[in-house]
């Protein structure tokens, strides 16, 4: 509520705040369901001018946090759909593979040999990829639910969906993940999703 009246009145210290506390969920849920560092950039800075421009505008039906989180989701899908109409038949010049390996930097358990850290690394991208071959509903619902840890009510509410159809979403998508995952055995994460 302090946030959202020192936005409502202009006060510089308020989209600080603002910036500072939602930014890196927001980039990492963006980046999540695009899966490339550049495009989950541009939309998150996208997602916080709308929400600087229509903070007067908001009704307060729903917490600040899943306001802000509904509009990333929008821009999100909003920004695969454009870019599936305007950019596909264009051919990168840069390799996708080297930006989507070190695509978040991650805090290594100390308790961890490097070994494992490499492994567990290599997993965590396959997860990624994984996510950015399923149904973008179905990638959505798994991204707030398992990742960004929201609760069915506030993925419900961002979504715009029953709460009924969240848990489907969520359920098929793991469902969908599991498969993904499943189909390369040679990662060791067979056996660890069967």
């Amino acid at each position: 509520a302090r946030i959202l009246r020192g936005l409502r009145g202009g006060i510089e210290e308020a989209y600080e705040e603002l910036i500072e506390r939602y930014e890196q969920p927001v980039y990492g849920m963006v980046y999540r369901l695009l899966g490339n560092q550049s495009d989950a950039s541009d939309v998150v800075q996208e997602v916080f001018l709308k929400v600087f421009r229509g903070v007067a505008s908001f009704r307060e039906q729903s917490s600040l946090r899943t306001w802000i989180y509904r509009i990333a989701v929008n821009e999100a899908h909003n920004h695969r759909r454009w870019f599936a109409r305007h950019c596909r038949h264009e051919v990168s010049m840069t390799d996708d593979r080297a930006e989507r390996g070190s695509s978040l930097e991650y805090t290594p358990d100390r308790g961890l040999s490097p070994f494992e850290q490499t492994l567990e690394r290599e997993h965590r991208t396959l997860i990624e990829q994984a996510l950015t071959r399923i149904n973008p509903a179905f990638q959505t619902a798994v991204v707030l639910r398992d990742i960004q840890n929201l609760s069915y009510e506030e993925i419900a509410e961002i979504l715009q969906v029953s709460l009924g159809t969240v848990k489907s979403r969520i359920l098929r998508g793991r469902e969908a993940l599991r498969r993904e995952l499943t189909q390369r055995p040679e990662t060791g994460l067979a056996e660890a999703m069967a």
